[in-house]
C-alpha cells in the first residue's frame, strides 16, 4: 500500500509516530464497529485529505491483519463518505472533492443541508454508529474532544473518532509532502486554513513579490515558518488582518522616551492564597523592573483557575505596557496559565512542535499524555524567546510575558536572559532607573502624616511613603524617582523636619 511505504522508507521519525498513533485509532474503531457502522466526513481541505488517506492505510492494514491477501485489500475504500456541499464553498473545494471520489472510488453521499439536519437524516437512513473527523486539537470544535468522543447533547447520537486529534500545521503537511498525494490547489497559492468563500483569504504571511500583471503572488501553505498562524487567513466581515508585527509585540509609541513604562505582576497560586507558602519572587522582580525604569502599577495574586487568569489578564494588559505572570505552568491539572492567557486574548490553543520539540529533550519518552498538552500555545499572538541558559523558551504573548520560575535563582536566570535578549527582541525599553533613599524617624504616624502629606504636594514626581518593620519600631520614610537632584532636595526637607537619619 502506497501510503503505508511512504511513511515507513521516510526519515522523519515524528511523521512515523504520528502516522502509527493515527492509523492505531483508525483500528481500533473499526475493531469496534463494522464497515456499515461507519463514516467518513470529508470537505476537500486539507486535514480531512490526510485523514483519507489514513484511513485507506489503516483499512488496508485491518484487512491484511485479518489474512487477506494485500491485493483484495487495496480493492475498494467501503467506508462511506460524507460531503457537506454549500453554495458558499470555494469551486476549487468542490472540484478537488469530486476528483477525489473518483480517483479513490469513494461511496460519498452529498448532503446540502447544514450540518446537525444532515447528520440527522444520514443516521436515520443508515446504521452509522461512528463518524471519523478530520478534527486537530487546534481547532475551535476540538475543545474538550478526545481520540474517541460522544456527540454533544441536543446532537444525534454517534462516536467523534478523530485519529489526528494531536497532529500539528507542520505534521499534516510532512504527511502531504511525503506521500506525494494531491490536495486542493487553492493550497498552494497561499491559502492556510480553508471556510468559505465569505471568510477566506489568502495568508498574508505567505505574500510574495508581484507579477507582471501587478497580481499579488503568494508562496504555497507548506512554506508557513510558522504553524501557529495557520489561520490568519480567516477573516470576519468588516474586519482587516492585523500586522503580525503589531499584534504579537511589545506596545510601541512614540513618547517612550518622554514617559515611565509600567508593569503588572499576576501570581498564579491557591497555595499563596492559602498561605500554604510565601511568595518571595514578587520583590525580586519588582526591584528588577525598577532597575530598568519601570514603574510596578499592580500586583495580582488568583486561583489557579482559567477563568481566573483570563480576567486578570483582560484587566491588566490593556493598562499597562508589560504584564508578567508566572506560576500555574506545568504538567499538573492545576497548571492553567498559558491557557487563562490565551482565553484573554480570545484565541484557542493550538499544538507548537518547536516547543514541543524541547520539551521531548527534557522529558524524553516521557514528553506523552497530559506532558504533551504543555506544547499547546496561543496560537496566532506567541513569540518563543530563546537564550542559550534557558532550557525552555520563555514565552511572550504580545504584552505578556509568561515566566515559567519556580524559585528566586530561576527568576534571576529568566530576568538575565531577558535583559540579554532585549537589544534583538526590543522586549524592555531601558529608561533612567529607579533611585531611593531611606530614612528613618521616631515619629509617630499622626506626627509624621502631615509633613509626609505636603512633602508628596510639593514633589508629585517622587514617591514618598513610609512603612515600619516591625510592630513599635521606628518608621522608615522612603524617598523614590529618577531624578536625583529631586530626591536629594526631598530627602533633606524631611531630614530638617524630622530630624531623620539616613539608612541604607
Amino acid at each position: 500500500m502506497e501510503i503505508d511505504k511512504a511513511i515507513r522508507e521516510s526519515d522523519d521519525t515524528r511523521l512515523k509516530t504520528k502516522y502509527n498513533n493515527a492509523v492505531h485509532v483508525i483500528q481500533r474503531a473499526l475493531a469496534l464497529y463494522s464497515v456499515e457502522e461507519v463514516a467518513f466526513s470529508f470537505n476537500g481541505g486539507k486535514d480531512s485529505t490526510v485523514l483519507l488517506h489514513l484511513l485507506r492505510a489503516g483499512h488496508y492494514l485491518h484487512k491484511v491483519g485479518k489474512n487477506l491477501s494485500a491485493d483484495d485489500a487495496e480493492i475498494t475504500f467501503p467506508i462511506r463518505t460524507i460531503y457537506f456541499e454549500s453554495s458558499s464553498v470555494f469551486p476549487e473545494i468542490n472540484s478537488f472533492t469530486y476528483d477525489t471520489a473518483s480517483i479513490y472510488k469513494l461511496q460519498m453521499d452529498i448532503i446540502r443541508l447544514d450540518f446537525k439536519s444532515g447528520l440527522e437524516a444520514l443516521l436515520k437512513a443508515h446504521p452509522i454508529r461512528a463518524i471519523f473527523l478530520g478534527v486537530r486539537i487546534g481547532d475551535p470544535t476540538a475543545v474538550g474532544q478526545e481520540q474517541f468522543s460522544p456527540s454533544s447533547p441536543g446532537w444525534p447520537a454517534f462516536m467523534r473518532v478523530n485519529p489526528i486529534l494531536d497532529w500539528s500545521y507542520r505534521d499534516v503537511w510532512a504527511f502531504l509532502l511525503t506521500c506525494k498525494v494531491p490536495y486542493c490547489s487553492l493550497y498552494d497559492q497561499g491559502y492556510t486554513s480553508i471556510g468559505s468563500i465569505h471568510d477566506t483569504v489568502p495568508n498574508a504571511l505567505l505574500c510574495g513579490s508581484k507579477t507582471n500583471g501587478n497580481e499579488q503572488n503568494y508562496k504555497p501553505a507548506y512554506l508557513l515558518p510558522d504553524g501557529r498562524l495557520e489561520r490568519a487567513g480567516r477573516v470576519k466581515k468588516g474586519t482587516s488582518q492585523p500586522s503580525p508585527a503589531a499584534s504579537n509585540g511589545f506596545k510601541q509609541d512614540d513618547s517612550h522616551l518622554k514617559r515611565n513604562f509600567t508593569a503588572s505582576i499576576i501570581v498564579v497560586g491557591d497555595e499563596i492564597l492559602f498561605g500554604t507558602v510565601e511568595d518571595r519572587m514578587i520583590s525580586i522582580l519588582c526591584r528588577k523592573l525598577h532597575s530598568v525604569g519601570w514603574a510596578v502599577s499592580h500586583i495580582a495574586v488568583t486561583r489557579n483557575d482559567i477563568d481566573s487568569v483570563a480576567d486578570e489578564v483582560e484587566r491588566l494588559n490593556s493598562t499597562c505596557d508589560m504584564v508578567f505572570i508566572y506560576g500555574g505552568v506545568g504538567p499538573l491539572p492545576s497548571d492553567l496559565s498559558v491557557a487563562g492567557v490565551a482565553k484573554a486574548f480570545g484565541v484557542r490553543m493550538a499544538p507548537d512542535e518547536e516547543f514541543e520539540e524541547y520539551l521531548r529533550h527534557i522529558l524524553g519518552e516521557r514528553c506523552t499524555g497530559d506532558r504533551n498538552e504543555m506544547a499547546q500555545l496561543p496560537e496566532g499572538i506567541t513569540e518563543l524567546l530563546h537564550h542559550e541558559k534557558l532550557r525552555v523558551p520563555l514565552i511572550k504573548c504580545q504584552n505578556v510575558i509568561i515566566l515559567t520560575a519556580t524559585n528566586a535563582s530561576e527568576l534571576e536566570n529568566e530576568w538575565d536572559c531577558l535583559i540579554e535578549l532585549m537589544p534583538s527582541n526590543g522586549l524592555l525599553a531601558i529608561s533612567e532607573p529607579f533611585i531611593s533613599r531611606r530614612l528613618v524617624t521616631t515619629l509617630s504616624d499622626v506626627d509624621a502624616a502631615q509633613h509626609l502629606s505636603e512633602m508628596c504636594c510639593k514633589f508629585p514626581d517622587l514617591y514618598i511613603g513610609g512603612y515600619r518593620e516591625s510592630r513599635g519600631g521606628s518608621l522608615i520614610v522612603t524617598v523614590k524617582g529618577k531624578d536625583k537632584s529631586r530626591i536629594s532636595t526631598a530627602a533633606d526637607a524631611l531630614c530638617n523636619k524630622f530630624g531623620c537619619k539616613e539608612i541604607e
